[in-house]
């Protein structure tokens, strides 16, 4: 029995799946540990960026606020590893949901707010427009990130590949 081309061309496909999920890993985990890091040194205005969509009050906005930092920073740190990574994407896919529905919520609204995303978010200065359109592409392309590894989580260099014993 030969080889056909057909089965060569399927052992490459799923050699290459792995180092596609791990960019895929590393690109995600970079958005959260940024995006977290960037948030958790002045919790007030984490909080000040949640009420500004005005979906809470402000009580709730700044449990909300404090907790959110810690939360990306600990998908950013599971995903660098790559422990628990279908888990992991499955809720930075769930999250990114929630975000793109906030920042259409806001542009529903007419509010002009920095989405708080990469920034201390809250209001814009004054004659600044928001780029929401831009906003929701950028959230898009993390939550595909996210759906491909809920799709494909096996990836290279990682602590789930150690536990299955595939360390590659």
């Amino acid at each position: 029995m030969g080889v056909t081309m057909e089965t060569l061309r399927s052992v490459r496909t799923a050699a290459v799946w792995p180092w596609i999920s791990t960019l895929a890993r590393l690109a995600l985990a970079a958005v959260w540990l940024v995006a977290g890091g960037l948030k958790v040194g002045d919790l007030a205005a984490s909080a000040r960026a949640v009420h500004a969509y005005e979906l809470m009050s402000y009580d709730t906005a700044e449990v909300v606020g404090a907790i959110q930092p810690f939360l990306e920073i600990a998908l950013g740190l599971l995903l660098l590893i790559g422990l628990a990574t279908r888990l992991t994407a499955a809720i930075s896919a769930v999250l990114m949901v929630i975000f793109i529905a906030g920042i259409t919520w806001a542009w529903a609204k007419g509010l002009q707010i920095d989405c708080g995303c990469f920034s201390d978010g809250g209001a814009l200065a004054e004659g600044k427009e928001a780029a929401y359109g831009l906003d929701i592409l950028r959230d898009l392309g993390f939550l595909a990130l996210s759906g491909l590894l809920v799709w494909r989580p096996k990836t290279r260099f990682s602590v789930d590949g150690l536990l299955m014993g595939d360390a590659r």
